[in-house]
């Protein structure tokens, strides 16, 4: 099994989508959060030690782990997805975007 984190600003639109869309799939175990103090669930180290894979939906907040927690940081691949924050929970488009940018980590079969 995968642990896969996705992370956004405030996890309430693209990295919770992300986490909906896979927490069922059979090969990866899932977990989101963000990286403002507002965010539903705030990243901390302990999901980075977690986390085989960490797709960030913009480069910026790749920049903010790196910045907040160097250590963790070192060890995993951090993904940028390039997903701008114009989208909904469970959107459709947004669901598509994510599902193609995962796809050659992530098989579609759930």
């Amino acid at each position: 099994m995968l642990n896969i984190l996705f992370i956004c600003s405030r996890n309430r639109w693209r990295s919770l989508t992300a986490e909906t869309i896979y927490k069922k799939h059979k090969t990866v175990h899932v977990k989101s959060a963000g990286t403002e103090n507002n965010a539903r669930i705030k990243v901390n180290a302990k999901h980075l030690n977690w986390a085989d894979i960490v797709f960030v939906m913009e480069n910026h907040h790749k920049e903010k782990l790196m910045q907040q927690f160097p250590n963790e940081c070192s060890n995993i691949e951090i993904v940028i997805l390039e997903i701008p924050d114009e989208y909904k929970y469970m959107d459709k488009e947004l669901i598509e975007e994510i599902q193609d940018s995962v796809s050659c980590y992530i098989s579609d079969k759930a």
